[in-house]
């Protein structure tokens, strides 16, 4: 096929985010083939009362639509679908065997392991489609929810969740996300790209095209109708301890004040220059409890990079969000943005790590949003034994799974082989802790750091499949298969 790129080939949400404040997905087995295949026909064209697959339009929309639709197929869904077992065998073999046996490499074990995950994901034979339904209210879900698998489309639903934007764009743990996302210049201004960060090929999401690697790109499933413009999630269902979290920083805090570095970590005076509210002016251990949130995720929880503001998140004037490196720094780079901080182990940018020419090779696409209600920190409040589940529902899109998502979790995330002063250490947000053995270092410009320990795990996977992103005429070839 033609390497010529054609955006309106490629399913939406992929390349450029929709920023709808509400998503649901609906989980689906494949009841009936035939009928199935059939409404996938129907969903190219949005016929016979079948919501219209949404695809990239190449260019900003003047305005949006009420929703947007997508699908993704699991291994198990293209072969309930049909497809012959020569096209099966030309997938790659993390995505044939599926996110729950691929379990070891991602750090799902004990409450994480699948046979702890909530249903239908404990079953990922019966698990063939994920539905997306992006929409501005919940009517808008249910409409779209009903004209997709309220009638009989060959299709059973199994499972629904729903998902929805906090303000200002935070995410439970209070951070603010969204931020960076890579680029592409076949998609994005160039003028207006504000990121130290090179563009990336559309190789990085798309099979089909070049990649990051000179002269590689990944093998297309066959045949190439079915693979070209086609995409790999990693769908993942994230529960977050977030009273966890937060008593674990009043405990470090705590603990933090009789230490005999914290005043290099924090000279006296300067929680004056570390506002959460403005006007708000924080007690030391506050202002501490701020400061091991920034350095655990590289940023303070506005969004301010510690890279570009390592002692304030309130820099004057302001300062990027996004065009930052750890290059560039005159001393050791840790004394502003931990080595083992979230955003620089899952993604080092330009900075030095061990894998010389895998800095910018496992950036993946983000789009996810949080459940649950808002956490509101009451420290005066004691731990409510029926909380309410929060966390993640993510979507973390790329070309290769193994290359990517799976090497950046296991290799970067949880053991830290991307730099030997982190290594044996997982990532202090995400990572698969255990209290015994975990710790996080807190860099100081003297020396040697302040070692935390005994972090515990605040996230749990409770569910995930790897799915297909088809492009519109990979759908096309699907719904037109005969037994």
């Amino acid at each position: 096929m033609s390497e010529k790129f054609d955006p309106a080939d490629v399913q939406g949400n992929i390349l450029r985010g929709y920023r709808k404040p509400r998503v649901r997905y609906l989980m689906l087995e494949i009841s009936d083939r035939a009928t199935a295949r059939r409404w996938l026909t129907a969903a190219t064209s949005g016929t016979g009362g079948v919501p219209q697959i949404t695809t990239e339009s190449g260019q900003r929309w003047e305005t949006k639509p009420d929703t947007c639709f997508n699908i993704g197929l699991t291994f198990e869904g293209l072969r309930a679908l049909g497809t012959s077992a020569a096209s099966l065998a030309t997938f790659p073999t993390e995505f044939v065997q599926g996110m729950n046996k691929r379990a070891i490499k991602l750090g799902d074990a004990g409450p994480s392991a699948p046979e702890n995950w909530d249903q239908p994901f404990n079953a990922p034979a019966r698990l063939h489609l994920i539905a997306s339904i992006y929409a501005d209210d919940v009517p808008q879900l249910d409409r779209v929810q009903h004209d997709a698998v309220g009638g009989q489309q060959g299709l059973k639903l199994l499972d629904v969740r729903d998902g929805w934007c906090f303000d200002g764009d935070y995410v439970h743990f209070n951070y603010q996300d969204n931020i960076s996302q890579p680029k592409f210049a076949e998609i994005h201004d160039r003028d207006s790209y504000a990121d130290s960060q090179p563009m990336a090929p559309l190789g990085t999401v798309l099979l089909g095209y070049p990649t990051n690697f000179e002269g590689l790109k990944w093998r297309i499933p066959e045949p190439e109708p079915l693979g070209y413009n086609g995409s790999f999630n990693a769908f993942r269902v994230l529960e977050q301890d977030v009273v966890g979290f937060e008593e674990y920083l009043t405990a470090a805090a705590t603990e933090l004040l009789d230490h005999p570095k914290v005043n290099e970590l924090l000279p006296p005076g300067a929680e004056a220059n570390i506002q959460v509210k403005e006007g708000q002016r924080l007690s030391r251990r506050d202002a501490l409890r701020e400061v091991i949130a920034a350095a655990m995720c590289g940023r303070w929880r506005n969004g301010v990079p510690l890279a570009l503001s390592p002692d304030t998140p309130n820099p004057s004037p302001d300062v990027s969000r996004t065009k930052f490196d750890y290059t560039n720094f005159d001393d050791d780079g840790a004394a502003r943005c931990p080595y083992g901080a979230h955003i620089r182990r899952c993604n080092p940018r330009g900075g030095q790590i061990v894998q010389r020419v895998a800095n910018h090779s496992r950036r993946l696409v983000r789009r996810g949003m949080p459940y649950g209600p808002a956490y509101v920190h009451d420290p005066a409040k004691p731990r409510d034994p029926n909380e309410p589940k929060r966390g993640l529902l993510g979507n973390f899109i790329g070309a290769n799974l193994g290359a990517q998502f799976e090497a950046m979790s296991c290799d970067w995330l949880n053991l830290g082989l991307q730099d030997p002063r982190i290594t044996g250490s997982n990532d202090p947000l995400l990572g698969a802790n255990e209290p015994e053995t975990s710790w996080f270092d807190l860099p100081l410009k003297s020396g040697a750091p302040i070692r935390l320990r005994g972090l515990p795990r605040f996230v749990t996977t409770r569910g995930g499949a790897y799915t297909f992103l088809p492009s519109m005429a990979a759908i096309r070839y699907l719904g037109s298969l005969t037994d």
